[in-house]
């Protein structure tokens, strides 16, 4: 949806920026933003034209995208120096319109919140091995903390058994996909200069402890003996949150985006496996096993990569809407 924001807020434009470095499944930015005034308010909504039909069915990884977002949003407010007031779910007959920011009381940003905000640029989705699999001290507890602030669970996979585990709930979904000729294509497609960059895919996707996409057809070339599947994975953890509904998926993209700032800051960046999170029974066994019954909505691995590299994203004026250009329904 491409409508001029010649006429927009400078706050509005800022907004929108920082919205559109959030991470989403094969860099789809499932969302767009509409401008409520001049910088009176903001909105974030779910784009279901860029969603992604086969992996994401229910919505659900659209949604965290846009929770994901959604916080960015809410930095970006505390930037301007101000306090953001959010309605999550605003309008229910509603589905897409998924939460309301407008500016409050005046108060300038933390040190905390400014480290946050500076990491908003840096964070990168990685695609195969960390360089190194090292944290800084302390970090993983703190990244427990940004979790549960944003009303969501991170549970670190320690124990060799947790990550033999996930290790098996990975690999029996990404099989699933792989072998459905329909998803391959889903997958494969999102691979471009504005998508998923070739050379951030060029690792085997079979290089870790925990499968990968497989966004260069390389699995069908080769395959990596299982005894090297190990190497540079890094620490393994999942995020869940205590209920599975609209709102709660919006939280968990919060929180998600926290966790992932706050590694970003110490140049930890994250790499996602939610294969095991598209298929109901494979769900249900994570949960169950891994989640102590809260809901995973989204599996992940921490580490230092040897490089970085930077996915395109649609400028403002591709995602940024006036509210007097919108058509309600």
């Amino acid at each position: 949806m491409t409508v001029s924001y010649e006429k927009s807020g400078h706050a509005a434009v800022h907004l929108a920026r920082a919205a559109s470095l959030a991470p989403s499944p094969h860099n789809s930015q499932p969302w767009f933003f509409v401008e409520e005034g001049h910088d009176h308010g903001f909105e974030v909504h779910a784009d279901g034209g860029r969603r992604m039909i086969l992996t994401d069915p229910g919505g659900r990884e659209m949604v965290i995208a846009c929770g994901a977002a959604l916080f960015n949003t809410r930095m970006a407010v505390r930037h301007l120096g101000f306090q953001p007031s959010v309605d999550l779910l605003p309008r229910p007959g509603d589905s897409a319109f998924l939460a309301r920011v407008g500016f409050a009381v005046h108060a300038p940003a933390t040190a905390d919140e400014a480290q946050l905000i500076d990491a908003m640029p840096r964070r990168h989705t990685h695609r195969g091995p960390f360089a190194s699999l090292a944290l800084p001290s302390g970090l993983l507890d703190d990244l427990r903390e940004h979790a549960r602030l944003e009303g969501a669970v991170l549970h670190v996979l320690e124990e060799s058994e947790e990550l033999d585990l996930i290790a098996r709930l990975v690999r029996t979904a990404e099989d699933v996909h792989r072998a459905d000729a329909g998803h391959s294509w889903e997958v494969t497609r999102n691979v471009g200069p504005d998508k998923v960059p070739a050379d951030a895919a060029r690792f085997h996707p079979d290089a870790t402890l925990l499968a990968g996409r497989d966004y260069l057809d390389l699995a069908r070339r080769f395959i990596v003996p299982a005894r090297r599947r190990g190497l540079g994975t890094g620490t393994v953890a999942v995020l869940s949150t205590p209920r599975d509904g609209r709102m709660d998926w919006l939280r968990a993209g919060q929180a998600l985006q926290r966790v992932l700032l706050a590694a970003a800051a110490r140049h930890v960046m994250a790499a996602f496996h939610t294969q095991p999170l598209e298929l109901p029974e494979v769900r249900a066994e994570l949960r169950r096993r891994l989640a102590a019954g809260n809901f995973p909505q989204m599996v992940l691995r921490l580490g230092v990569p040897a490089q970085v590299w930077t996915t395109a994203r649609r400028p403002a004026s591709e995602v940024l809407i006036r509210d007097d250009a919108l058509v309600r329904w």
